[in-house]
């Protein structure tokens, strides 16, 4: 996604503040049972997913001009033609099959994408679109109501799948854990209610670290995480020392491992191709990246505050892609492509034709360095070896990141 300078926040409507302040409340109930300290993947999930309240569950506009943020689907529609050159290759190759995009967001990407495979011919049975959110899933069908192809919506992984599945930022927004370093140790960054600040009588949030001492259930895993992290880093000569520095904070997704596994298990032929910001693990954990990679958004600006106006905000966190390819390779699946958004698109195939000035400026934002084109990695797992060789054929790959995995 792309979004402006933090700046000064734009004022809410009272509708708004009501819904955030609803939610608040029963973030703050949870924090309460729980002893008054909840992990931060708690509260992104409840802020981001809560039913009918939840960034994510609830009406608001989200993507575009009148939304939070702009994803690349909204820059430009190269590149959504650009993907589907790619999706063309492999649906011919494995001789047909379905197309299911996870979290579609405004469904920009699904329609420009069938218009593209239609033209195309591509060998498409059957277009799908995953989306757990009826007001997402409202906007969609408007906007694919005129599709070149008949497209079902589902509200979870089918059991069994064969040809592409599509997810475009989807990682980013699972809910992650956060940690800090202190005294040379991991502690466990979570959220508690603050005692000070509050807004009339609503409850408002901040941060908590403490320990991970066993005295929460599961400590045990953050600790485990923690070792193997912390093993991984100095094997691979990511670490001079043996810890990172003082006050470090990062971030890691705890259910990325079993996501890809269920997509996995449910790929019985064909490829999964994952969009979004990240890095490989050494580069993701660099002693100098000391602020970790969470962010929020909200009406197209960037703040570091996901306790500001829970279910008005979008809040992420940068993806670990080793350990995206480290869980698809545990799930029988090939690591056929690993490249920046840039390179993805441009060897796609597919020449960008700018036809005015703001197409123009679309494409910058999608491809330059400084911009999305290199934060933004594209992954490329496969169910079959065949189709490993098919990214790989001659003129189509513009730059191989595989190596920088470190598997």
């Amino acid at each position: 996604m792309t979004l402006a300078g933090s700046g000064s926040m734009p004022a809410i409507e009272p509708q708004a503040a009501s819904h955030s302040a609803r939610l608040s409340e029963r973030i703050d109930e949870a924090i309460a049972q729980a002893g008054g300290w909840i992990p931060f993947s708690r509260y992104m999930q409840m802020a981001l997913y809560e039913p009918g309240l939840g960034y994510y569950s609830a009406g608001a506009v989200k993507f575009g001009a009148s939304g939070d943020f702009v994803t690349a689907p909204e820059l430009s529609p190269f590149f959504a033609r650009a993907c589907a050159q790619v999706f063309d290759r492999l649906l011919r190759a494995l001789g047909g099959g379905d197309w299911l995009e996870l979290g579609p967001g405004s469904g920009r990407f699904a329609a420009d994408a069938l218009i593209a495979m239609q033209s195309m011919q591509t060998p498409l049975q059957q277009a799908r679109l995953l989306e757990v959110s009826a007001d997402l899933r409202a906007v969609q069908q408007a906007r694919l109501s005129n599709a070149s192809l008949p497209v079902t919506w589902l509200d979870r992984i089918p059991k069994e799948f064969s040809g592409v599945m599509f997810g475009n930022e989807v990682m980013d927004a699972l809910p992650c854990e956060r940690f800090i370093v202190r005294d040379g140790q991991f502690w466990r960054l979570g959220v508690g209610r603050a005692a000070r600040s509050t807004v009339g009588s609503v409850p408002t949030f901040e941060w908590r670290m403490r320990p991970a001492d066993g005295s929460c259930a599961d400590d045990d895993a953050f600790q485990a995480h923690v070792a193997d992290l912390t093993r991984w880093l100095i094997s691979r000569g990511a670490l001079a020392a043996t810890r990172l520095p003082e006050a470090y904070c990062g971030e890691w997704h705890p259910t990325l491992r079993a996501w890809v596994q269920t997509l996995a298990d449910a790929l019985s032929a064909g490829a999964l191709v994952l969009a979004d910001y990240g890095l490989p693990r050494q580069q993701l954990y660099h002693p100098d990246r000391v602020t970790g990679s969470l962010r929020c958004h909200h009406r197209h600006h960037a703040h570091a505050d996901p306790f500001l106006w829970p279910g008005l905000t979008d809040i992420t966190a940068w993806v670990d892609f080793t350990a995206v390819a480290e869980a698809g390779l545990a799930a029988g699946l090939h690591l056929a492509q690993f490249t920046t958004q840039a390179a993805f698109l441009l060897g796609s195939g597919l020449a960008p034709s700018p036809t005015n000035p703001r197409e123009a400026q679309g494409l910058r934002q999608l491809l330059l360095p400084g911009e999305m084109g290199e934060a933004i990695k594209f992954m490329v797992l496969t169910r079959d070896p065949a189709l490993v060789e098919c990214l790989l054929a001659p003129g189509f790959v513009t730059q191989d990141l595989r190596d920088s995995l470190l598997l």
